[in-house]
């Protein structure tokens, strides 16, 4: 497979600094640029991010005295590389304006943000579900102008458990999910050193996640029609989103209803059986089996399921009947890996894969 050079658009951030250690061995993606707010250019990545390490792996050694430059200094930094990731920490409209001239500057963006998860010609894609929306990049391109350029967005991390779970269902009928995740303080972009409030504690709000969690799983499963993504408009999907004292793995109970009640066997069989293009083209960062059904009625916990297969794996378990719904389950999938960047870097290989750095 072909080197690529990749930048990382705000790379001192938690999530800017799981792609650092994430990208630091990786086979295809070289890190030769590092981006970050004013006020870290200049410095050295050890010097920016130091006491704000906010992982358990230690900052890598080969990105340590690497000088963070200016994420506005959009020159200086695509002169280096092949494609950006973003995960920057601004207002919205200023990452969505940041991304477009990147794309516009003919450097590809594979970004973590909220920003352009409803630009219709934004593909949204968990790749495992959703890589046909892959297409719509050249509808993108006609619009900014570009021959490279383009952005493309991972979803939001609390839909990244339950949504692949469902997913392998749909064409059962599905009518209505109720989800209730339960979210790691990881996802706010804290430990618990500098969240001291959240040891034994819950907080029943997560702002504007109950809405992304209840409409972003339609643009993943809509179509493309005159060269934008066409939500779809069932299942109908509720939510509540509490933030829970685990600091990393996202959970979520699942309730589901369908058209006709399925056999729990044949959905145990289905999530065994699915496998999306990662696993086809063999994908460094894909997980072998995507779905994990575990029989046992404790199972899947934060500590023993999140790191599974690298912390790309999704976990279910306790399928059963429901006196409500049609049946229910309960899902994890670690918020930071699947959920952030370890998504957006499936993302990028999916993307390299098929030809749209070139």
């Amino acid at each position: 497979m072909k080197q690529y050079n990749v930048g990382i658009i705000g790379a001192t951030g938690m999530v800017g600094q799981r792609f650092a250690t994430l990208l630091a061995d990786h086979p295809w993606f070289n890190v030769t640029a590092l981006a970050a707010s004013a006020r870290s250019a200049g410095k050295t990545y050890e010097e920016a991010a130091g006491n704000r390490w906010a992982l358990a792996a230690p900052m890598p050694e080969k990105l340590k005295k690497m000088v963070i430059i200016d994420a506005s200094d959009i020159e200086a930094v695509t002169k280096l590389v092949d494609f950006v990731f973003c995960a920057v920490d601004m207002k919205k409209e200023d990452i969505r304006a940041l991304e477009e001239a990147y794309a516009k500057a003919e450097c590809p963006v594979v970004s973590n943000n909220s920003a352009h998860r409803f630009t219709p010609d934004v593909p949204m894609i968990i790749p495992e579900i959703n890589a046909s929306h892959l297409d719509i990049i050249a509808s993108q391109r006609e619009r900014l102008g570009t021959k490279k350029g383009f952005i493309a967005v991972k979803s939001n991390c609390s839909l990244q458990s339950y949504v692949p779970a469902i997913h392998p269902l749909m064409d059962m009928g599905v009518t209505k999910v109720l989800a209730c995740t339960y979210q790691a303080i990881s996802g706010a972009g804290k430990t618990f050193e500098r969240w001291p409030e959240m040891v034994d504690n819950l907080i029943p709000y997560i702002g504007g996640e109950e809405e992304k969690s209840e409409k972003e799983p339609l643009k993943i499963w809509g179509n493309i029609e005159n060269g934008e993504i066409v939500p779809a408009t069932n299942p109908s999907i509720t939510s509540q989103c509490l933030r829970v004292p685990v600091s990393d793995g996202h959970t979520a109970a699942v309730f589901v209803s369908f058209d006709k009640k399925p056999d729990l066997e044949e959905i145990k069989k289905r999530w065994a059986e699915y496998s999306g293009e990662p696993q086809k083209l063999n994908l460094p960062s894909a997980p072998k089996q995507f779905l994990h059904y575990f029989t046992e009625p404790d199972r899947p916990q934060i500590k023993s399921e999140r790191n599974l297969e690298g912390g790309m794996a999704v976990s279910i378990g306790r399928l059963r009947e429901d006196t409500q719904y049609d049946i229910k389950f309960v899902c994890m999938s670690h918020n930071t890996l699947r959920g952030a960047a370890g998504g957006a870097v499936l993302l990028a290989e999916l993307l390299a894969a098929k030809g749209y750095f070139d």
